[in-house]
């Protein structure tokens, strides 16, 4: 009886290894197919033509492009709010990014301290960070009304109180808007803090103390140079996160008064939505990319100097 031979049997070992490999590749491609489809067409599509939007002057209304070069660019530079709206972001990110990391620090110290009932601060102070960002506007808005509870405790306490309300005051607004997000942020970086203080091994702090070292030295000497990743993760995303500070600002004040709470993607939201000016809008926002690059490399850099 005559048998068939297997079509693998007649392939060199050379040629089999070549094939199984060439399938192998062609399943790799297959199963990243649909990701890739996903980047590409909600994400680089967008950054690429937003990058050929920022080159024209688009007019929203009529979906007409006229081709003007780097005139958005140039406009910008002299445009009096983007340096306002750069001046209140960078003012909103130097005064939110120190305090929220030392605060957020500071709290996964002493609830990694703690034996019992971790979990319940954990989560007590992480559930702001997962609380909508509009509810908690509209909480903090009430709060700060001119008849609203800060005011009504203040008056019973004898302290000053802005007249039309901590936002309707330019000296108090962007401050106020400020200690909302320390409030809200510190608990979402506290629990990467404490991810990261959790996977020290504790045999180090006990060669420490058994050295003779305090809580400080401890802290200064172990605990920071250990956490430099993390403390560098959340330096980064941060520092994005400031910058990209909007949903605040449209909920609480629409940039009042007199712009003094204005930001960057605030003011892009305005060129593009209100203005239907997409192509400023675009420039804008390719602007902000860019300062949030330079500052996020900035900051690696420094960190891996120390």
């Amino acid at each position: 009886m005559k048998q068939h031979a297997s079509p693998f049997s007649q392939q060199t070992p050379r040629s089999f290894w070549g094939n199984l490999q060439r399938t192998q590749h062609l399943n790799t491609v297959l199963f990243l197919a649909p990701w890739g489809i996903v980047l590409g067409v909600f994400w680089v599509y967008p950054l690429a033509y937003a990058l050929y939007l920022s080159f024209t002057k688009y007019e929203t209304l009529r979906n007409e492009s006229t081709w003007i070069g780097i005139q958005n660019y140039a406009h910008i530079l002299h445009d009096s709010f983007f340096w306002l709206a750069l001046k209140n972001t960078a003012i909103f990110s130097a005064g939110t990014i120190p305090l929220t990391t030392v605060f957020a620090l500071a709290l996964a110290v002493g609830v990694s301290s703690i034996p019992r009932f971790q979990g319940f601060f954990r989560a007590a102070f992480f559930l702001p960070s997962v609380t909508s960002l509009i509810v908690l506007a509209l909480v903090f808005s009430r709060l700060y009304a001119a008849n609203g509870y800060l005011a009504s405790l203040c008056q019973m306490l004898g302290i000053p109180f802005p007249a039309r309300g901590l936002l309707q005051d330019i000296s108090t607004a962007l401050p106020a808007i400020m200690a909302m997000d320390i409030a809200i942020a510190t608990g979402y970086y506290m629990v990467i803090f404490l991810a990261a203080l959790q996977t020290i091994p504790r045999d180090i702090y006990e060669s420490a103390e058994l050295a003779g070292a305090n809580a400080w030295a401890k802290f200064w000497r172990i605990t920071l140079p250990l956490m430099r990743p993390t403390l560098l993760f959340v330096l980064i995303i941060n520092t994005i996160r400031s910058f990209q500070i909007f949903v605040e600002i449209y909920i609480m004040t629409r940039g009042g008064p007199l712009s003094s709470t204005s930001t960057l993607i605030y003011l892009v939201y305005q060129h593009a939505f209100d203005k239907f000016d997409m192509g400023y809008a675009s420039a804008l926002a390719y602007i902000v990319f860019a300062i949030i690059l330079c500052f996020s490399l900035v900051q690696m850099w420094f960190l891996r100097l120390k």
